[in-house]
C-alpha cells in the first residue's frame, strides 16, 4: 500500500499534465500553509482591523468602539450552544458502528481521487441547500471517511481539497436554500423589515427559494463548482492523502460498539444497570423522534431548524445506541472537538457588535450600493454581503444590518426584492471560503489545520468569482 503520509511535506512542483487551475490551487495552498494564522489569530486580527475602521470612518471613539465590542461579545451565546450541540450530536451519530458503515459504503464508490472530490462536493452542496447544518456536518465526516477509505484502497486523493469539497455547502448553496436566513425571514409574517416599513408585505419562498432565479443560480453554481473541483484536485505524487495529516494509528483505532453488545460480562450492581438501560434509552429516543415527527406533521418543511435538527440529532443518537451510559461515553469523546467554537464564536460575535452598533457594515452597504445601476445591483448586492460578511460572518445578524440599504436601494431601481435577496445571499456564502469561521466545526472532525485548507478554498473563491459576476449580470428574474 501507498501511504501518502509517507511523501514529503511540500508537494512535488512537476507541473507536467497538470492544468492551470490545479498549478494555482497548490501554490496558492503552499503560501496560505505558510502565512495564514490560526482561526483564533485570524479573528484576533479581524478585531482591530474593525475597531480601527470603526473609529476612523464612522466617527466613534476608541471607548465607544471597546464597549460596542464587549456588548456584541455575548450576543452568540445561544447560537454557539447550538453550534456545539450539532457539531457533538453529529459526531456521535455519525461514528454509530451501523451509521458509520453506511456512510462507509457511499465512501467505496469512486475510483479516483478526482471522482471521490467531487462526489464529497455535490453531496455537501446538496445538503447545505437543504440545511446547512446537515451540510455542515455531513460534509466534514464523509470528507474525513472517503479519505480514510482511499488510503485503505491506495487511492490518491488530495485530502485538503476533500476537505474543501466537505465544506462548500457553507461556501456556495446553503444560503439559497431551505434554511436561508434572509429568504426565511422576508417569508416571516410580521417579519422585522415590515415593521420598520422596509417592505410592505412578506416576500414569500416562491419569490426567493423556489423562484426560478434562484433555482437556476443554485443548479448552475452546483455544475460549475463540481468542475472546477475536479479541475483543481491534484493527482499522482502530489496528492496528500489524510494520513498526512492524521497519525493512521489513530485514523483507524478500534470504534467502540456503540451499544450493540453488552458493555460488560460480570454481575453489574443496580447502579450499572440502570446506567446501561436499554428500556429507559429506548423509550426516550422514541418519544424524542416523535415529536421531531409531529413538528414536521403540523408545520412540513417550516419546522427544519437548528434546535429540530439537534434535538432530532440527540434523541436519533440516544435511540440508536440504546445503552445510555455508552452514549453519555461517546458524547464526551466529541467534547474535545467543540473547543474551537466556544472559544472564536464570542470574538466574533464582538466583532459584528462593532460593525453593526458603529454604523461600519451600514456605510461599507451604502457605498457600494451607490455604485449600481438597474443592470448592475445584482452584482453589487452579491459584493456587499460577501465584503460584509468578512468581517460579521453571521448569515441572520448580517442580514439584518444589510437588510435595509440593500432592499431600499433595491426599491429605487425597481429591482424585485426576492431577486436582490437572493443576489446578496451568494455573497453571505462566498466568503465564507475565505473566513475560517464557520470552518470550525469541519476542522475539529477532519483534524486538518485550517491554513492547510484554507489555499484550496481560497482557489476556489476565486474560480468562483468570474462565472457569479456573469450570472448575476445577465440571468434575469
Amino acid at each position: 500500500m501507498i501511504h501518502s503520509g509517507g511523501r514529503g511535506n511540500r508537494m512535488s512542483t512537476n507541473d507536467t499534465g497538470e492544468t492551470v487551475l490545479e498549478r494555482i490551487g497548490y501554490r496558492l495552498s503552499a503560501w496560505v500553509e505558510r502565512w495564514m494564522p490560526s482561526p483564533f489569530l485570524f479573528a484576533l486580527i479581524l478585531s482591530y482591523v474593525v475597531f480601527l475602521a470603526g473609529v476612523g470612518l464612522t466617527g466613534a471613539g476608541p471607548i465607544e468602539m471597546v464597549g460596542f465590542w464587549y456588548d456584541g461579545f455575548w450576543a452568540f451565546l445561544t447560537f454557539s450552544m447550538q453550534m456545539v450541540l450539532i457539531l457533538m450530536t453529529g459526531f456521535v451519530v455519525a461514528y454509530h458502528p451501523r451509521v458509520n458503515a453506511g456512510i462507509r459504503r457511499l465512501t467505496e464508490i469512486p475510483n479516483t481521487g478526482k471522482q471521490a472530490v467531487v462526489l464529497v462536493g455535490l453531496l455537501t452542496m446538496l445538503l447545505g441547500w437543504v440545511h446547512w447544518g446537515l451540510s455542515l456536518i455531513l460534509g466534514a465526516i464523509f470528507a474525513r471517511e472517503m479519505g480514510k477509505t482511499a488510503h485503505e484502497n491506495d487511492i490518491d486523493v488530495h485530502y485538503p481539497v476533500l476537505c474543501v469539497a466537505g465544506y462548500l455547502g457553507l461556501g456556495l448553496t446553503w444560503h439559497w436554500g431551505l434554511s436561508g436566513s434572509a429568504p426565511l425571514l422576508l417569508a416571516t409574517e410580521g417579519n422585522e423589515f415590515i415593521q420598520q416599513g422596509v417592505i410592505d408585505v412578506v416576500v414569500s419562498a416562491s419569490e426567493t427559494i423556489f423562484h426560478p432565479y434562484g433555482l437556476i443560480l443554485t443548479g448552475l453554481s452546483i455544475a460549475y463548482a463540481l468542475v472546477v473541483l475536479y479541475v483543481i484536485t491534484p493527482t499522482g505524487d502530489q496528492a496528500r492523502g489524510i494520513t498526512h495529516y492524521i497519525p493512521e494509528d489513530d485514523l483507524f483505532e478500534s470504534a467502540s460498539d456503540g451499544g450493540v453488545e453488552a458493555t460488560a460480562t460480570t454481575q453489574q450492581v443496580p447502579a450499572e444497570r440502570i446506567n446501561h438501560s436499554r428500556v429507559l434509552g429506548g423509550i426516550i429516543g422514541l418519544t424524542g423522534i416523535a415529536m421531531v415527527a409531529s413538528q414536521f406533521i403540523q408545520s412540513g418543511i417550516d419546522a427544519l431548524g437548528l434546535n429540530i435538527v439537534n434535538f432530532g440529532f440527540l434523541t436519533i443518537g440516544i435511540f440508536i445506541y440504546m445503552d445510555p451510559q455508552t452514549y453519555r461515553e461517546k458524547f464526551g469523546e466529541a467534547a474535545t472537538a467543540a473547543s474551537g467554537i466556544v472559544l472564536l464564536f464570542p470574538f466574533f460575535a464582538g466583532i459584528q457588535g462593532m460593525m453593526a452598533t458603529s454604523g461600519l457594515a451600514q456605510l461599507m452597504a451604502s457605498g457600494l450600493i451607490s455604485l449600481s445601476t438597474p443592470q448592475t445591483f445584482p452584482v453589487i448586492a452579491w459584493l456587499t454581503g460577501a465584503t460584509v460578511n468578512i468581517f460579521a460572518p453571521s448569515g441572520g445578524g448580517e442580514w439584518i444590518i444589510l437588510g435595509p440599504p440593500i432592499l431600499e436601494a433595491a426599491q429605487n431601481l425597481g429591482v424585485p426584492a426576492g431577486q436582490a435577496t437572493m443576489a446578496y445571499a451568494v455573497g453571505d456564502a462566498h466568503t465564507n471560503l475565505l473566513n475560517p469561521f464557520w470552518a470550525l466545526p469541519l476542522l475539529a472532525i477532519t483534524r486538518i489545520k485550517a491554513r492547510e485548507m484554507f489555499g484550496y478554498a481560497i482557489a476556489m473563491l476565486l474560480a468562483l468569482t468570474p462565472f457569479l459576476a456573469v450570472v448575476l449580470f445577465v440571468l434575469p428574474y
